[in-house]
């Protein structure tokens, strides 16, 4: 009897199991995950070979987009709006795009730019940064970095950016002004107080790059340029009273600048006339307007930030930061002192670069220092109480030929004498050797010499007990 096969049921595969007898449409199904699978693979493949610079290229845009504010300050030279647009990527609507700048021009920016042996970006008239700024020319150059004039192609402004070294502790100091500026907009949306105007910020392969409103030369450069010829005494008011309000309104939101000088102290328009001066019998120049703006605030300290030892560029260091005793909000009163000096007479009040020899013109200028400074200092140039010091020295002779004290600069044969008396009493009270009993700022706004300004008189029955908090 022949056997019969019996058909038997298998049993139904597990979803996860693949079977060979699943329908055609499962087949097609999963062949279509495979292909899906394969091609996101190769999509990370491809993402994984983006190379770093690229990327890291991408990060610092973020990053500065992120960090940069999106409100803009007032610009009164060119009437624009006081708004500005959210940063945009480069998937911005078309009207927010710079336009396409010529192949030249794009080389720059499509290359990884090159820096120097000091760190300085090298670049050149005509570059683009970030598609954005062409550079028109070199305005500066310092130890920080440049300072270069661009064009904005995306507003059509003409801006001034200041490229900061690629090294760590410059940019760490350019993150500090920062800081520092962002603060000061966020306390001063007019712009009222005299300080520059920040309008952006970016970092660009290591070099952090802060943009500005375009500004004239500074006091220096005009007095370097005109001879060192003095500025008239109206102007130097004005200057003066300017310098304190910003200068101020720093102390007042607890920030001490440190590095108060002639060179960061900008006009707002340095356009000038030409006069001749007979008694000189030479051409002198005269600016405009002697309106200023307040500029480098990489040095400025908030209260509750560490305090270096040593600040201020040495011309304008107060005594007390020589000494090494702790410095504050007065040692940039004798800063603004010495610079008042300079400012009327073309001459610079300490002409050294010598500690000893500094305080030695400090005290034929201004007399002997207080016992009590020269007890509680550690350096070891007082013995005593009494200055330590060579009068047959050559540095001594050179002391002696280029200092006289202080009111002997006035000019005694001239018409508006109370004026130039008003101002060195202004200045001595800004160079009283101990902090403690140095003028005050609000008090330096009430000082006669700012009469005509402010026309409230400097009273001098303020108790010191109200000073210096």
């Amino acid at each position: 009897m022949p056997r019969t096969r019996r058909r038997v049921r298998s049993p139904t595969p597990p979803a996860n199991v693949q079977s060979d007898t699943a329908p055609m449409g499962y087949h097609k199904e999963n062949k279509r995950k495979k292909l899906n699978s394969a091609q996101q693979q190769q999509h990370h493949h491809y993402d994984k070979s983006v190379s770093s610079s690229e990327r890291s290229s991408q990060v610092s845009n973020s990053s500065s987009q992120s960090h940069s504010s999106s409100d803009n300050l007032k610009d009164r030279r060119y009437g624009k709006s006081n708004r500005r647009r959210k940063r945009t990527t480069s998937s911005s609507s078309p009207e927010q795009t710079p336009p396409l700048q010529p192949r030249s021009q794009r080389t720059f920016e499509e290359n990884h730019p090159r820096d120097d042996e000091e760190g300085h970006l090298i670049y050149e008239n005509g570059s683009v940064l970030r598609n954005r700024y062409l550079i028109m020319s070199t305005l500066g150059e310092g130890t920080f970095g440049k300072v270069v004039q661009t064009k904005d192609l995306l507003k059509n402004e003409i801006i001034a950016i200041k490229i900061i070294k690629n090294v760590k502790k410059y940019r760490e100091a350019a993150q500090l002004e920062i800081n520092v500026l962002q603060k000061l907009e966020k306390y001063d949306t007019r712009g009222s107080y005299r300080c520059v105007q920040m309008l952006d910020w970016f970092d660009y392969y290591g070099h952090t790059c802060i943009a500005f409103e375009m500004l004239g030369k500074s006091v220096f450069d005009f007095l370097k340029d005109n001879d060192y010829e003095p500025y008239p005494l109206e102007q130097v008011r004005q200057i003066t009273h300017e310098l304190i309000v910003a200068v101020k309104f720093l102390h007042d939101n607890r920030v001490t600048h440190t590095d108060l000088k002639p060179e960061n102290i900008l006009f707002y328009d340095s356009s000038y006339e030409t006069y001749f001066n007979a008694k000189k019998r030479k051409d002198v120049r005269q600016v405009r307007n002697a309106e200023i703006r307040l500029i480098d605030f990489g040095s400025a300290t908030f209260d509750h930030e560490h305090h270096s030892t040593i600040v201020s560029t040495r011309h304008y260091r107060a005594p007390e930061v020589i000494l090494e005793l702790g410095w504050s909000y007065p040692c940039d009163v004798w800063s603004i002192g010495c610079i008042i000096f300079e400012l009327a007479t073309g001459l610079t009040l300490f002409q050294t670069h010598d500690n000893r020899e500094h305080l030695a013109m400090m005290e034929r200028v201004l007399g002997r220092f207080p016992s009590k400074m020269a007890s509680k200092t550690r350096v070891k140039y007082f013995e005593k109480g009494r200055l330590v010091w060579n009068d047959k020295s050559s540095a001594a002779r050179y002391v002696r030929e280029n200092c006289k004290p202080l009111r002997h600069h006035i000019k005694k044969k001239c018409s508006d004498l109370e004026t130039w008396e008003d101002m060195f009493d202004l200045i001595e009270k800004m160079l009283i050797y101990e902090p403690s009993r140095r003028l005050t700022l609000a008090e330096a706004l009430r000082h006669v010499f700012l009469h005509p300004l402010k026309n409230v008189a400097y009273r001098s029955s303020v108790s010191s007990s109200s000073r210096w908090k």
